[in-house]
């Protein structure tokens, strides 16, 4: 298990400095215990539509391990991507409150879930012909926000991160390879906590032994530099329905042409 320390939200000049030295920061209390309920209620609702939906076999990160795809539409998701505790970090880390929202979604696993193989989520977008510069080389491009529905455990399938690895040209190896302590390098800790990650630092996720889910949703920003194409999965009506600052971080995921036409 990795010795993590838990960062209040308001201490964002230690979460900064945490997050730039291993490449994900464990924030406590970005969610009150209401808003907390609310969002294990929308995530347990659709875990449910999903189990009856997709078999265990079918599932599409291994057996019994589901991506939640993307769920902001609904009001458990949207309330994540404008967190007055979370935004704040973003700021510190980029420098600036021009990033946009990537979208909304999480992973969950079921028990019988195995151990997955450590992976990044970015691969390299540049292909620079002369292999000068590649996406490891760069400042912190796409940071997603996983928020623990449920508490993570050695035992249930919690993820697993190797620390200071946002930046390595390395890629992770086989799993049948890596070392025994890296399989081991879970982070325990209980519900409500936010994990604010770069997509590039190597992570996993472990077998679950225990008789429930493990939950974990989410929320995606780009970099104010990182222009990334993104699918129009907002309705105007979703879209209206946000806070100021949530539509400027939305804009990317709503058709502005309809909204220009009303």
């Amino acid at each position: 298990m990795l010795d993590v320390e838990i960062v209040e939200c308001s201490n964002i000049q230690r979460a900064t400095q945490i997050f730039f030295r291993d490449g994900f920061v464990a924030l406590s209390h970005s969610l009150t215990d209401q808003q907390l309920a609310f969002a294990q209620a929308g995530a347990d609702r659709v875990v449910a539509e999903q189990k009856l939906a997709i078999p265990y076999e079918e599932a599409n990160r291994g057996y019994a391990r589901y991506s939640f795809g993307q769920q902001i539409k609904h009001p458990e998701w949207k309330m994540l991507v404008d967190l007055p505790t979370t935004l704040p970090i973003l700021n510190s880390i980029w420098k600036s409150n021009e990033y946009k929202c990537s979208g909304a979604g999480g992973d969950y696993s079921h028990p019988g879930a195995k151990i997955q193989h450590l992976h990044s989520d970015l691969g390299d977008l540049l292909n620079d012909p002369l292999k000068q510069v590649c996406i490891y080389d760069l400042p912190t491009p796409f940071i997603v926000i996983n928020f623990l529905m449920t508490d993570f455990t050695e035992n249930n399938g919690a993820i697993r991160f190797v620390p200071g690895t946002q930046r390595t040209r390395l890629r992770p190896p086989p799993i049948e390879e890596e070392p025994a302590h890296w399989k081991n390098s879970i982070v325990c800790a209980p519900a409500g906590t936010a994990i604010l990650r770069d997509v590039r630092c190597w992570h996993g996720g472990t077998a679950n032994k225990s008789t429930s889910p493990r939950i974990m949703t989410s929320a995606g920003y780009y970099a104010p530099w990182f222009n990334k194409i993104t699918e129009k999965s907002l309705d105007l009506t979703e879209y209206l329905g946000m806070t100021d600052r949530g539509k400027e971080l939305c804009n990317t995921l709503v058709d502005l042409e309809k909204i220009n036409s009303k």
